[in-house]
């Protein structure tokens, strides 16, 4: 993960409400202040209210470390309930036994028995309704109600509402009046401007252990433009600029980076061809059982669902795998791009209509590569692949980790205002690649690559005797004896290779301590497991026949 880039200790933005990140802005202090205020002076009604992600649960989550040592609280997530579910999710919230008889009167009897014998301790109850905008006519009615339970002096429940913009239009129709006149307290939380935008990522960077400025002052202001200074989209931009930072291997994140992590965020139309081609060949695969964990990740997130990253994995270069190190040798022979003097700059190819960089001719191109032929109009294109014991692999990493693998890959291009594109890499030293669009090939610096790539790549890869499928302790066959033999040869053990034992073919726990060893030499996700990652790696330093290289001329 990128936390480890960055030297975090956690994930900064994340959208989860966690109180240790609220960045207490003027808006947000007086908006808890209004809160403590009605819990501890109040009667009747406090309303809190704000656009969606402008940190209204966080709020609530800070206002509970703050509650007075007096007050209990019954906290209602969901008010989409009929009202026996509604007044029975108080009951318990408060730890009042439910009656058998779960009828309205049973249960506002043992309630108001509860708060008169609270009150009686001392100790006050507040009820906090989130979602309140989702209140049914009915239900409003019915905490209205509840504001009736009281003794000549004072109100025995404090009610919370917390909703969005909508529950300040509901509490203003006609019919809800008596609600409104019981409303003694009102917040609307607006989202940050522009200073406080800046201020906040600062101190969420801060809180996950950042000991330096990681975005540029521009890049928060184009964070702050494309969010609108709602947080919750704040979190979503500058955690996909962190991300997008660490493929590319840059620890400094600046404006053009930010707008690009947002149109990704945001979503373009243009993306689609990409998004469903990928999608239905990934589908496909899936049901065949072929690269199910960076299957799973594509579905996610072209569905809309944050994701992690399938495979974010960094190769330092004083710790080159054996092929890898053998390719570098080659490389310092003959390097195929010697004779290049000039790179073409990336912005005119993207932008030139005649120079073809969609789908269907960079899996054309990726196919070839292999020996074999792509047919757009056919299956999708991971099912194509299977039929030709390929597999497909998704995955989110660095240059460096492209290297690691040594394969040719699919890149998903982005450009400045959004749009997609797909190439293929099919040639790469320490600081130029080739890139094929269609039949053309250019070279480009990976300085200008790291422009428009945020580290999304798909690659083809074909397995040996286990089929693709995942290898773990405990399995017992032919697939097994394959991985204990591969990993015999690139350690150099040929009395292993030639003289298999009888329980070769059996994933014992010596075996899962060699496939950890070699995980945690290849810079892999160490987990004993030998999965697609895993199996392409040690593909790629066995130096199988007719496999296309990234790192060497093919």
């Amino acid at each position: 993960m990128y936390t480890q880039f960055f030297g975090l200790t956690e994930k900064p933005f994340s959208i989860t409400p966690d109180p240790r990140y609220l960045y207490m802005s003027p808006r947000h202090a007086d908006a808890l202040a209004h809160l403590l205020y009605g819990i501890s002076e109040s009667g009747g009604f406090i309303q809190l209210t704000g656009e969606v992600g402008t940190g209204k649960t966080t709020l609530v989550r800070s206002l509970f470390e703050q509650l007075p040592k007096e007050a209990d609280v019954a906290l209602i997530l969901n008010p989409e309930l009929t009202t026996e579910e509604f007044l029975t999710a108080i009951t318990e919230e408060l730890g009042i036994q439910v009656p058998e008889d779960r009828t309205v009167k049973a249960l506002i009897d043992g309630l108001n028995a509860h708060l008169l014998d609270a009150h009686g301790r001392g100790r006050r109850t507040v009820l906090i309704v989130d979602e309140a905008q989702n209140l049914g006519t009915e239900l409003l009615e019915q905490v209205r109600l509840l504001t009736n339970l009281e003794t000549p002096k004072q109100k025995l429940l404090q009610i919370i509402l917390i909703g969005q913009p909508e529950l300040r239009e509901v509490l203003s129709r006609a019919d809800m009046r008596q609600v409104a006149q019981r409303v003694t307290g009102r917040y609307h939380l607006e989202p940050l401007n522009q200073a406080d935008t800046t201020k906040y990522v600062k101190h969420r960077m801060r809180v996950a252990g950042a000991s330096g400025s990681v975005f540029h002052p521009a890049a928060i202001r184009e964070i702050f433009r494309r969010s609108k200074g709602v947080p919750r989209l704040i979190n979503v931009v500058a955690d996909r600029a962190l991300l997008a930072a660490y493929a590319n291997e840059s620890r400094r994140i600046d404006r053009r980076l930010v707008r690009r992590a947002a149109a990704e965020v945001f979503g373009d139309r243009r993306a689609g061809t990409w998004r469903r081609r990928l999608v239905a060949g990934a589908a496909a695969a899936a049901l065949a059982g072929a690269a199910a964990v960076g299957t799973m990740y594509w579905l996610d997130r072209f569905a809309g669902v944050p994701a992690e990253p399938v495979a974010e994995a960094q190769l330092p270069p004083s710790a080159p795998a054996p092929l890898l190190a053998e390719a570098r040798e080659i490389l310092a022979v003959q390097d195929p791009l010697d004779d290049v003097q000039d790179t073409t700059p990336l912005a005119g190819l993207l932008a030139d209509p005649a120079v073809p960089k969609d789908t269907a001719t960079a899996f054309t191109t990726l196919f070839d590569l292999w020996g074999s032929s792509f047919e757009p109009d056919g299956q999708p294109a991971c099912q194509q692949a299977q039929v030709l014991d390929l597999r497909c692999w998704f995955q989110r990493g660095s240059v460096t980790y492209l290297r690691s693998l040594d394969r040719p890959a699919i890149l998903n291009l982005i450009g400045e205002e959004g749009e997609q594109y797909q190439v293929v890499v099919q040639y790469m030293d320490t600081d130029t690649a080739s890139l094929a669009f269609g039949s053309q090939t250019f070279h480009t610096s990976l300085t200008d690559l790291s422009r428009y790539w945020y580290g999304d790549s798909l690659m083809l890869w074909r397995p040996g005797a286990v089929q693709g499928e995942d290898l773990a302790p405990g399995m017992e066959g032919e697939g097994v004896r394959w991985l204990r033999a591969s990993l015999a040869r690139i350690d150099g053990d040929s009395a292993s290779v030639s003289v298999p034992d009888s329980g070769s073919a059996f994933f014992d726990s010596d075996l899962e301590a060699r496939v950890r060893d070699y995980q945690r030499q290849r810079r892999l996700s160490v987990d004993g497991i030998a999965g697609a990652q895993t199996q392409i790696a040690i593909n790629t330093d066995l130096d199988i026949p007719g496999t296309p290289s990234l790192t060497r001329a093919n």
